[in-house]
């Protein structure tokens, strides 16, 4: 029998309607619910992604919709 992984916090999370859409079609394929979805793609981020390629995507969005000042994320 399979091991169940606990996920020890929740947190909600504000997604926009692209990366939601992309969220629930790998829960079409896996079955795993966003929770445990989110986890496999954190904790494995270095198997499948390009260092350079991420960095990328992250300073392309802070270009065009700046990133909050230290200390107002209300989600860290």
């Amino acid at each position: 029998m399979p091991k169940r992984f606990a996920l020890p916090k929740r947190f909600n999370a504000a997604l926009s309607e692209k990366a939601y859409a992309r969220l629930r079609a790998l829960n079409d394929r896996w079955q795993l619910g966003n929770n445990y979805l989110l986890v496999v793609l954190l904790e494995h981020l270095d198997d499948y992604a390009d260092p350079a390629a991420l960095d990328r995507a992250f300073a392309d969005f802070i270009a065009e919709y700046g990133a909050p000042s230290a200390g107002t994320d209300k989600d860290r």
